[in-house]
């Protein structure tokens, strides 16, 4: 296992372990699990994201910390968009819908206001971040 996807499952069992609450790094964040399927393999895949909730609608943000190239997750989403997320208590079954811009910017924008980093994040790559909307089924 990879650190990182260790460093993801020790967040994974937190946050299913205490409804939805995790310690550091991601205290206080709003938190969900995104569940996708490998777009090659075909298996699930769950990863802890940030979300921003706005009037009863979902997004996660395929940042990758400002890494040049997209996550694996929004690899998968984009081959396979019918996904499980898992906020709170919940579990929902959804649709991962790419939001075009300007709404994306916007958004975008209102997410890194609330949370620096994110700013941080678009000025790290050349690339566009895409905002992702989880809609549900």
């Amino acid at each position: 296992m990879t650190e990182m996807q260790d460093f993801n499952k020790r967040i994974i069992d937190e946050f299913r372990a205490n409804d939805g609450v995790v310690g550091p790094p991601f205290a206080g964040a709003t938190l969900l699990l995104l569940t996708t399927k490998g777009a090659k393999s075909g298996e699930e895949r769950v990863n802890p994201l940030v979300y921003f909730g706005n009037d009863d609608r979902i997004f996660v943000f395929a940042s990758a910390g400002g890494a040049p190239r997209h996550p694996d997750w929004y690899h998968n989403l984009t081959a396979n968009p019918d996904v499980t997320v898992e906020v709170g208590t919940k579990t929902i079954a959804a649709r991962a819908v790419d939001v075009p811009d300007p709404e994306r910017a916007r958004i975008y924008s209102e997410q890194a206001a609330r949370s620096p980093q994110f700013a941080e994040y678009a000025t790290n790559t050349t690339r566009t971040i895409p905002v992702v909307e989880i809609v549900p089924a």
